[in-house]
């Protein structure tokens, strides 16, 4: 599902990345666009501690109620996914032609509709959150793989420059 949704995001949306010549431009571009997937994990602090606040709990640091616990998990584990993320992201701006970094806002966006995915099913029932982390974690895969392919077989000589 995750290679439909972004060729089909790729061919149909309106708009193409502006022209980025230099590796800092990419960098800069990639950081901008990485700040929108923060919105999830800032929503999801947000929540964290309205759940914890409206907790019945009469001892702060005793045992989490499953909805405090629900928003807590979510939050470390975005935060950890994100900069895994935005990671190679960054690595893959400077190895993406000029006309192939319209991905950039594309993964990153989606990289926050499918957090928000992960926490709305995980939320119903941890059996269901596997679709959320898959769209999330296979796109990363996908990363790593072009990244490493990139530094090792079509950039070899350039791998620390």
């Amino acid at each position: 599902l995750c290679p439909c949704l972004i060729y089909g995001a790729y061919v149909f949306l309106p708009f193409d990345a502006p022209l980025l010549p230099t590796v800092s431009a990419r960098l800069v571009y990639t950081l901008r666009c990485a700040a929108f997937a923060t919105f999830p994990i800032v929503l999801g602090m947000i929540i964290s501690g309205i759940s914890r606040l409206c907790s019945s709990a009469l001892e702060p640091f005793g045992e989490l109620q499953r909805e405090v616990e629900i928003h807590r998990t979510y939050v470390s584990q975005s935060v950890n996914l994100f900069i895994l993320y935005f990671f190679n992201l960054a690595v893959l701006a400077t190895y993406l032609p000029q006309e192939l970094l319209k991905l950039i806002p594309l993964l990153t966006g989606l990289f926050a509709i499918s957090r928000l995915i992960f926490w709305l099913s995980y939320a119903i029932g941890r059996s269901f959150r596997a679709f959320g982390f898959s769209l999330t974690f296979l796109p990363l895969l996908a990363m790593l793989l072009w990244n490493l392919y990139g530094m090792f077989i079509l950039e070899p000589e350039n791998i620390l420059s």
